[in-house]
């Protein structure tokens, strides 16, 4: 899939993702977008490299490993910022 596909997978995933896992973030939309699409890559990256072979078009398949990807990056962001506190 070129670049622009898994951007826009990317940001679909982001909203799933966050669907999903729903709860207090301290980013907004635009953590959201930018872990959605980090997300379909790292899902793409996890997909290419089990199945062998590049991941073309939309399907359900890199539809569910952008989401996995996203919903692991949103795990691990929230992880990584729960004890901040805000002033």
């Amino acid at each position: 899939m070129s670049m622009l596909a898994w951007i826009v997978l990317g940001l679909i995933a982001g909203a799933i993702a966050k669907a999903l896992m729903p709860g207090k973030d301290p980013g907004g939309i635009i953590v959201t977008m930018v872990i959605g699409i980090v997300g379909a890559f790292i899902g793409g990256f996890i997909g290419n490299t089990i199945a062998g072979s590049g991941l073309n078009g939309f399907s359900v398949w890199s539809i569910v490993l952008a989401v996995l990807g996203s919903m692991l990056l949103l795990w691990i962001y929230r992880m990584t910022t729960r004890n901040r506190t805000t002033a």
